[in-house]
């Protein structure tokens, strides 16, 4: 493992990983459903079952957001792709990568699929509440799967521009300005409800 580490901290350092003005509006975004998402859930009333599971879901949200919003910048999942690269060069399956990629998809698609059918069991009875919000950050995760399973096809496909907007932004954009809109919503309707 140390040899591991070392080969692929001698390929990569930290550094800002989109320091552009795009890349900062996204961690922006990011950081304000942080936000949004932590003030839905400290609004939560009392401590009935339903409002429990809501402030459980909020409380979630705002630290994936919190967690993509860093990340956005530190770019981390290079660094664990340099991590994979590199145990793959050293333990000799480096040539049959693009198989493994295609079972990490296949295995991160059955383990989303799960996650969404656990999560509509744990937030029943709340999902009309959150529903939207659980879509931006189904929405986020799928293009944080598709990001790390780094093909060289979908890396060239999200960097392409059509009018200087590049693909990768309209993909990563919507979900976390989903779930900021979906938890300021809830936010003030839980503070007219109490007023």
């Amino acid at each position: 493992m140390r040899t591991t580490l070392t080969c692929a901290f001698t390929q990569w350092s930290p550094g800002l990983g989109d320091n552009h003005p795009m890349g900062w509006l996204t961690v922006a975004v990011y950081l304000a459903a942080a936000v949004a998402a932590a003030a839905a859930a400290r609004a939560m009333p009392g401590s009935e079952p339903r409002s429990r599971r809501e402030r459980v879901f909020w409380w979630g949200a705002a630290g994936i957001m919190l967690a993509l919003g860093v990340n956005k910048q530190l770019d981390l999942q290079s660094l664990l792709t340099m991590i994979v690269r590199c145990h793959a060069q050293l333990s000799g399956w480096y040539d049959i990568r693009r198989v493994v990629q295609q079972v990490f998809i296949y295995l991160i698609s059955a383990g989303g699929v799960v996650a969404l059918g656990l999560m509509a069991l744990l937030f029943r009875g709340i999902l009309g509440r959150i529903w939207p919000a659980l879509l931006g950050l189904g929405f986020v995760c799928l293009f944080v799967v598709v990001r790390a399973a780094s093909f060289h096809h979908v890396d060239v496909l999200l960097g392409s521009t059509a009018a200087g907007i590049k693909l990768n932004w309209l993909l990563e954009l919507p979900g976390p300005t989903l779930v900021a809109l979906v938890a300021l919503r809830r936010r003030r309707a839980v503070g007219d409800s109490q007023a």
